[in-house]
């Protein structure tokens, strides 16, 4: 079984992943950072390819990858530093990028890399749908890659729906329409939607990403999905302390655990 599927069969609430940006906070920094945060008891880990033009990305993670580009990450590294990885690391992992990217490297030969590499999904939020379905999902189906899809409170029923017959895994179900970036709390509207989308009957398991960055808006997150995605808190935290041990310990202490 896919480690994303066997995660959300085994863990019903509570699951916790965590995004970084590869190359940041130092070119060879990566693997490390996945080794460390499984250590520390982290459920899955959504790996950043870098792009020059993160459009659904704030400014936090907009600066960790152009740092990551500068220091020299490329997808063709990040799949060379990764080779090993699945010796002593057992939890999902996700890769998380544009599709540019994605599209140069070759969509036959990036599923196969991520099939061989260990990689359980991969998110592109600039993917059109219609190029899934006629395109992706064969060559992700065919290696066993998983494509996570994203939901707004802007996305329609139908699109729900669809989204939800179309897809397996999760549903990656972004708080808010904004880009990425910390939130002090989620608002009435953010609950309502929330609460909307949970009434829906889907089948498959949501994570609340965007915004999570203290307890309120984690026990929120928490509380109205399977569990949550913590990105730019993260991605800043690895910036002012320089590692993932004191950047988790650090984080821990802002969501008040």
């Amino acid at each position: 079984m896919n480690r994303i599927n066997n995660l959300f069969a085994s863990k019903k609430q509570g699951i916790l992943s965590i995004y970084f940006c590869a190359g940041h906070p130092t070119l060879d920094s990566t693997a490390q950072i996945i080794r460390t945060l499984e250590q520390k008891g982290v459920d899955m880990i959504e790996v950043g390819i870098p792009f020059s033009d993160p459009m659904a990305d704030g400014p936090v993670i907009q600066d960790a990858a152009t740092k990551a580009l500068r220091n020299g990450m490329t997808l063709r590294l990040l799949f060379e530093q990764l080779s090993d990885i699945r010796r002593d690391v057992k939890m999902p992992l996700v890769l998380m990028g544009y599709l540019n990217p994605v599209y140069q490297y070759g969509y036959e030969a990036f599923f196969k890399k991520c099939s061989q590499t260990g990689i359980d999904g991969v998110i592109i939020p600039d993917l059109p749908f219609k190029d899934y379905l006629e395109t992706v999902k064969p060559i992700a189906d065919k290696y066993d890659v998983r494509i996570i899809m994203l939901i707004t409170p802007e996305t329609s029923d139908e699109r729900i729906r669809f989204i939800d017959d179309s897809t397996d895994g999760f549903i990656y179900m972004v708080s808010s329409a904004a880009t990425t970036g910390a939130q002090k709390e989620f608002d009435r509207r953010k609950q309502e939607y929330f609460n909307h989308v949970n009434g829906m009957g889907l089948k498959h398991p949501r994570m609340i990403g965007f915004g999570i960055s203290n307890r309120q808006t984690l026990e929120s997150a928490q509380a109205n999905a399977a569990g949550c995605i913590i990105g730019s808190k993260f991605v800043q935290l690895m910036e002012k302390v320089g590692d993932a041990e004191g950047a988790y310990g650090a984080l821990m202490e802002a969501l008040g655990k």
